[in-house]
């Protein structure tokens, strides 16, 4: 090959690369009524109304830290609890994870990464794999973190990751402040995630499989 062809090639993968994969849905239940919005590659924009403020705060942090656009919306029976509207905005937004990224052709696919914050150490591995499954292993001293329900945020990553069809390991190196741990963890999730959507320009299209399909 010439190097004007791999200039060529170059090229064309990079434009390739510039069309955003935005992906909106509409789930709704007898319990909650949600909405989702994402853009991949985005700039870190968020727009989350959930009804529950601490887990509106996580959500901002995917947003910024993953570089992905969101728009959440959600409403619920809150005046239950929490658990049906955090549930069923995780399932919403892994589904739209997975709308966007399509046939996944041309992702890294693995996502790593480290958050400290402060005294929690969090570590997030991640494989957009196409095999559902958690691995979690927080543990959070306290039951709540203000008004919030901390035996939710286990349920929020079961939902994102059967629905996203991700494989998620989560795990706690250090930590006693349960709002350090729990936000270290979503910070790892989103630069976790932003390594794995990302486009591999040496992938050229394709699937980041030897069996050729995810």
């Amino acid at each position: 090959m010439q190097i004007s062809d791999r200039q060529t090639l170059s090229s064309s993968n990079n434009q390739s690369t510039k069309t955003p994969r935005i992906a909106s849905l509409r789930r709704t239940t007898g319990e909650t009524d949600v909405q989702v919005t994402i853009n991949l590659d985005g700039t870190g924009v968020c727009n989350a109304a959930t009804g529950i403020p601490f887990l509106d705060h996580m959500l901002h942090q995917i947003a910024s830290h993953g570089l992905i656009d969101l728009d959440i919306q959600a409403t619920g029976d809150l005046h239950i609890d929490d658990h049906h509207t955090n549930e069923d905005v995780g399932i919403t937004l892994g589904q739209v994870i997975s709308q966007a990224l399509g046939d996944r052709k041309g992702i890294v696919r693995f996502g790593n990464f480290l958050a400290p914050l402060d005294e929690a150490l969090i570590q997030v591995a991640l494989d957009f794999s196409g095999r559902p499954h958690l691995s979690y292993g927080l543990q959070i001293p306290t039951q709540r973190v203000g008004s919030y329900d901390t035996q939710l945020v286990r349920e929020f990553f079961v939902a994102l990751a059967n629905n996203s069809q991700m494989t998620l390991h989560i795990r706690q190196l250090d930590g006693i402040n349960s709002h350090h741990i729990i936000e270290a963890t979503f910070k790892a999730f989103a630069r976790a995630m932003r390594m794995a959507v990302e486009i591999d320009p040496r992938r050229a299209g394709t699937i980041p499989s030897s069996k050729g399909v995810l």
